[in-house]
């Protein structure tokens, strides 16, 4: 091949490989905390369980906040922000609330105050366990809900025939709570209003229904793709790619032989040793040699250096250094000094319960 046309190829298939790196190294823009949909700890699955178990009808909302105008009747909206907005509203929300309508905002800046980070707050509901230091101090009390001396955590604003309800938190009710029920049932009595219809908005989280897709042209990859300012440099690295090859007509190079793969020969043998191993069932042999090997991994990361300790020492170590009871230890080191043969599938169990231990130390 030709030096010009060797470097054509090289720039071709750099500039495409710097396109490809940009989109897998793009940032994310779809925010996930506080969603629905979400098992993490910060995600609402479990309320959102919660309330349908509880016999309440609720909907995910996965259109734009201007199509709410389209609801006949009062809604209930909640909003759990993944990222904190100030505590106002927009000309179209204050609109859309002095209709009758409720707005409920979990997640609002403002100030950290000297309260302790984690409090449990009194509420008609039970104990609310809260974990934030952000008290809104301008709230006057009969708006506050939930609050105590360093301001206020949820408080509420009235708007003629409507209102907007905000907190400090957006982890009001997360999944994180799901052992302190009294948030659940809190939020639940915050947004549960028995004539209004109660929306979970999810199109803030980057949901949209089919319709609100096609809408907006990107009911496809191709749609989306071609929205993108991005899209006329693919288009001209592939007329370039194109040109190339109807021009060249070549491979890139000549054919290179593949190389032979290398014979691990410890692992062979391992395998090898593993294999007569097992035909001689000699799972006791197989049991001291592993477990002398797993103790002593076990004492270096205990700290005790590389000399084999006695049982005793060594689970009392252990009860020193994890804080964790020591009779999974004491069970494993138990059946490697008898030293007799046992089943294959108390083999397994017994390593199963050795990496338990190792993930219990990490």
């Amino acid at each position: 091949m030709k030096r010009s046309n060797r470097t054509a190829w090289l720039g071709a298939i750099a500039l495409a490989v710097i396109i490809l790196l940009s989109f897998i190294s793009a940032p994310n823009t779809q925010i996930y905390s506080g969603f629905t949909y979400s098992k993490a700890a910060d995600g609402y699955g479990a309320w959102y369980a919660y309330m349908q178990q509880q016999g309440v009808t609720i909907q995910r909302w996965q259109k734009p906040f201007g199509n709410l105008e389209d609801e006949n009747s009062p809604v209930t909206l909640l909003q759990v922000n993944s990222y904190l907005r100030e505590p106002s509203l927009f000309p179209q929300e204050r609109e859309w609330i002095e209709k009758g309508n409720t707005l409920v905002i979990l997640g609002v800046r403002s100030r950290v105050s000297a309260a302790n980070f984690i409090t449990m707050q009194r509420s008609p509901i039970g104990s609310v366990k809260i974990a934030t230091r952000r008290r809104y101090q301008k709230a006057e009390a009969q708006q506050i809900s939930l609050g105590d001396r360093f301001g206020g955590i949820v408080w509420e604003e009235k708007h003629k025939q409507g209102k907007v309800i905000f907190s400090t938190t957006p982890h009001l009710a997360a999944n994180a709570y799901q052992d302190n029920l009294s948030n659940f049932s809190y939020l639940a009595s915050l947004v549960n209003q028995n004539d209004h219809k109660l929306l979970v908005d999810e199109y803030i989280h980057g949901y949209k229904d089919a319709d609100i897709q096609q809408s907006e042209g990107k009911a496809d990859l191709f749609s989306y793709f071609a929205q993108t300012p991005v899209f006329p440099v693919i288009v001209q690295v592939g007329v370039l790619l194109l040109v190339l090859i109807w021009a060249l007509n070549r491979r890139f190079g000549k054919p290179v032989a593949l190389d032979t793969p290398v014979v691990d020969n410890s692992t062979a043998y391992i395998l090898a040793l593993a294999g007569v191993l097992q035909k001689a069932e000699s799972s006791d042999f197989v049991v001291e040699m592993v477990g002398k090997a797993e103790q002593l991994q076990l004492q270096k990361a205990l700290g005790l250096g590389q000399v084999p300790l006695e049982r005793q020492i060594l689970l009392k170590h252990w009860i020193e250094k994890t804080g964790t009871s020591a009779a999974e230890l004491d069970a494993v080191l138990k059946l490697q000094a008898r030293k007799q043969p046992i089943s294959e599938r108390d083999l397994l169990s017994w390593l199963g319960k050795w990496r338990t231990l190792r993930v219990i130390k990490n």
